[in-house]
């Protein structure tokens, strides 16, 4: 009985030491790298599609949240303008906010019009002419030979 029990403890501890192996090394490996641009106080922000462009709200919420800010709505503004610039609005006061944001969306257009009414801090208005800032990272994919792409050897 004793050898029964001494076999059952100690299968069950080599099954603990074995999940916690397994669970490291099921770790993702290729972690996303994060620009925290603002590590102030929580900066909530509504993002509107000013220009008509399909997924630019989008592409701007997932431009700001890693970079550390509350994007707490994003979508179609009430019309499109395909002359419209794009513009970082401050809300609440706080330019040092919106200058922060606008230089994550690479927005040149920043101005203050505090609203008490609005439930934000900033509101950004994007224009058809706002394209998001994409990084050139290579890619760490074991296997992956991307350098080997002869394309990039004459500019293509």
């Amino acid at each position: 009985m004793k050898g029964t029990l001494g076999l059952f403890v100690g299968v069950t501890a080599l099954g603990a030491i074995g999940v916690g192996v397994v669970q490291e090394e099921a770790a993702p490996t290729g972690e996303t790298v994060q620009d925290v641009v603002w590590n102030g106080a929580r900066v909530r922000i509504d993002i509107q599609n000013g220009g008509g462009v399909s997924g630019m709200a989008r592409s701007a919420m997932e431009i700001l949240r890693p970079a550390g800010f509350d994007v707490v709505s994003f979508g179609n503004a009430p019309s499109f303008d395909p002359d419209r610039p794009s513009a970082v609005i401050d809300r609440v006061g706080r330019t040092d906010q919106a200058q922060a944001v606008a230089k994550a969306l690479g927005i040149d257009n920043v101005f203050s019009e505090p609203n008490p009414n609005l439930y934000v801090d900033v509101t950004v208005v994007l224009g058809r002419a706002w394209a998001p800032k994409v990084r050139d990272r290579e890619t760490s994919t074991p296997g992956s030979l991307s350098w080997w792409d002869p394309r990039s050897w004459f500019g293509s």
